[in-house]
């Protein structure tokens, strides 16, 4: 997992297709609904294959970001990236795109990266990190972690959810990615059923609900006291105020797994899906459901992508973020070990 692994064996019934990572077109969908756009080179792309909902497969290329390389460094571990293309968004920027990163265990500390192209090089932003575990008059914790930023064209600001503590999820608001406003907490686990111990991992995106006077979902990690993480949801009308379906939206036993984190909303051929990943002791991969427009199905498709057992995978892919590159899809994800990996990019 990205957060909370244990080393209880797999479940019978886990998916172990063979190796598809699939993901093309979702990227023109994912594009406007995650708020990535891109151009740049795009050499060396796969061909696309055939795979349930017509994604393609993904290849890794290289790390881009490696713990022991940043200045910023107080806990040797990052998780959980997130890829924006700001250059045709915000004034100036520090390069075409930023990438948004955070150690988790204590202090945390949402990061930022800035890079031309999204197989790098990206270089450290100096004043990491951005956010701290102390914003006063707003909280103090332990940490904070788990950056999403999403462009929210409403109001032409990048805005950015993140944890601090693993129950809470807040929101913090920018008009240049780098100096952010507090806002306000949108996200407790006192807001989902009584037991649940963590509400984490968020990741928000434009995308209408009509049905329920909605334009953002959200998906974020969810644990209660049998110590098994699924796949949580949520909608809204503006981003800041919040209804949260009271179950999963996947429960790690609909795919056979001890825990599952990580959603990511990826939309293709009329459709949209949740890719998400498992624990490293459940295979350590990226899965994908489809959850239909109006989030009514649970078509589990298996694999998504699959991680490879050399350096730097080991065997564990999670937390993915998607861009475009001159029509190039690429997924920017964890790559290792949980809090012993990388920020790596794989290509489609």
């Amino acid at each position: 997992m990205t957060q909370h692994e244990d080393n209880t064996p797999a479940a019978s019934g886990v998916f172990r297709p063979s190796r598809r990572i699939f993901l093309r077109g979702a990227v023109a969908g994912t594009a406007a609904t995650a708020g990535v756009m891109a151009t740049g080179t795009g050499a060396g792309a796969a061909a696309a294959a055939a795979a349930p909902g017509g994604f393609p497969n993904y290849h890794y290329v290289k790390p881009l970001l490696t713990p022991s390389q940043l200045k910023y460094n107080p806990t040797g571990e990052i998780i959980f990236p997130c890829i924006r293309g700001v250059y045709d968004r915000l004034a100036n920027p520090l390069g075409r795109y930023y990438l948004y990163y955070a150690p988790h265990d204590a202090p945390g500390g949402i990061c930022l990266a800035y890079g031309d192209k999204l197989e790098g090089p990206f270089t450290e932003y100096t004043a990491n990190p951005l956010v701290s575990n102390n914003w006063q008059p707003h909280y103090k914790v332990s940490h904070v972690s788990s950056p999403h930023v999403l462009w929210n064209e409403d109001v032409k600001e990048m805005w950015l959810y993140f944890h601090g503590e693993n129950h809470t999820t807040r929101l913090a608001r920018s008009k240049d990615g780098i100096t952010f406003t507090y806002d306000r907490t949108v996200l407790t686990k006192d807001m989902l059923p009584a037991g649940t111990t963590e509400t984490s991992y968020a990741r928000v995106f434009r995308h209408d609900l009509p049905a329920r006077d909605a334009r953002y979902v959200m998906l974020f990690m969810v644990n209660n006291q049998s110590n098994r993480r699924d796949v949580g949801w949520g909608w809204s009308k503006d981003g800041r105020t919040w209804t949260f379906a009271q179950q999963p939206l996947i429960r790690h036993s609909d795919v056979g797994v001890n825990n599952i984190s990580g959603g990511h909303l990826l939309t293709r051929g009329g459709s949209t899906y949740v890719v998400y990943h498992t624990g490293k002791e459940n295979g350590g991969n990226i899965l994908i459901t489809e959850v239909g427009n109006d989030f009514s199905r649970r078509n589990h498709l298996g694999v998504f992508y699959d991680s490879g057992s050399a350096a730097p995978e080991n065997g564990r892919a999670a937390a993915p973020s998607f861009g475009t590159d001159r029509g190039v899809p690429y997924m920017v994800y964890e790559a290792g070990e949980r809090l012993g990996g990388s920020i790596a990019v794989a290509r489609g």
